[in-house]
């Protein structure tokens, strides 16, 4: 038993249990999820492994897994290490000067003030205003 002791008791219990129902429902999506993995012969991998979670979800549905929970697919392509393509740009927060130039440090990194009032330091951050592709109101 691999090195690990397991008193008899839990033993006759674990064997007295049958399986929970969505374990076999659980291990037929995750031996799709490693088939789909399986390279071709050129050496590539089915283009369905691209599929991020609401297109597998409905690409399980017609292929043999009617009615299945997108919850249920979410954690199975988590444990699969599947996340899908993703695509766009990341938001571009900071535009850098156009002659490249950063402002220069006054204080020296020296963040003390010898009297209140003496030195002044802020943080410029972007904040978005929406997310997505929706519009701000107005």
């Amino acid at each position: 038993m691999q090195g690990v002791g397991v008193a008899a008791r839990t033993y006759r219990a674990c064997k007295r249990h049958a399986a929970p129902p969505h374990a076999f429902s659980d291990a037929g999506i995750l031996d799709v999820f490693h088939r789909l993995h399986q390279r071709d012969a050129k050496g590539r991998p089915k283009p369905e492994v691209l599929y991020g979670l609401r297109t597998m979800t409905a690409w399980l549905s017609r292929n043999g897994f009617p009615g299945v929970s997108k919850h249920t697919v979410d954690r199975l392509m988590r444990l699969a290490g599947m996340n899908g393509l993703v695509r766009g740009r990341k938001t571009r927060t900071t535009v850098p000067a156009k002659d490249g130039k950063r402002a220069g440090d006054l204080l020296n990194r020296d963040f003390t003030a010898p009297f209140p009032n003496h030195s002044w330091v802020t943080d410029f951050s972007c904040v978005a205003a929406w997310a997505g592709s929706e519009r701000p109101p107005g």
